[in-house]
């Protein structure tokens, strides 16, 4: 159904371009640098919303009529406030320190860009932490090295094997995308032609 249409990942994360790999489906890498500023009001899905939506505005003007773009932001919310990418070691510690022995939520809205429409939807995944000791914590910071994700972590690798207890949502969305909603809006574009 999908061969039409030539589908655009605006991603750099290799996970995210894993995912869609692994869907089996033709798609292309585009690039575009964006300042990830969004207004201080916002709060939850609403920033990664914006912050999606902002990802697709730079290529404005620039689609054919079947190419689809797929644009995407995902943020860690705990404490009611957005745990974005650490800024340091010390910050992503503080982080893993902040969500130990506690519930977040993990938040990723998909947009989808036409050169007619642009459609935005969102996931929303609980995960609950066992404690983390500092120790622990150290040593995943030194051997993972995770200050290119959102919450200082990645659940696919040791962190989440020995520190995650339960999950409540999309396992995928926590990775970076929840493919089963992702797969679904597309497909769903599709038949009904854009």
């Amino acid at each position: 159904m999908l061969k039409e249409y030539k589908i655009i990942l605006a991603s750099g994360s290799p996970r995210r371009q894993q995912f869609f790999k692994d869907f089996d489906i033709n798609f292309e890498i585009r690039l575009k640098e964006v300042d990830e500023i969004y207004p201080e009001h916002l709060k939850a899905e609403a920033i990664t919303n914006y912050l999606a939506e902002l990802k697709a505005q730079a290529f404005e003007g620039e689609l054919a009529s079947n190419e689809i773009l797929i644009t995407s932001d995902t943020l860690v919310w705990h404490n009611d406030k957005a745990l974005g990418k650490p800024k340091d070691y010390d910050d992503a510690f503080q982080i893993l320190k902040s969500l130990s022995n506690a519930t977040h939520k993990v938040i990723t809205s998909v947009c989808f860009k036409t050169n007619t429409t642009t459609e935005t939807i969102f996931e929303v995944t609980k995960v609950t932490f066992t404690e983390l000791s500092d120790d622990q914590i150290r040593y995943y910071l030194d051997h993972y090295q995770p200050f290119d994700k959102a919450g200082a972590y990645g659940i696919q690798e040791w962190i989440g094997l020995i520190g995650i207890s339960s999950i409540d949502g999309s396992y995928t969305n926590v990775v970076g995308l929840p493919t089963e909603k992702v797969y679904k809006h597309l497909t769903l574009m599709v038949a009904d032609n854009l």
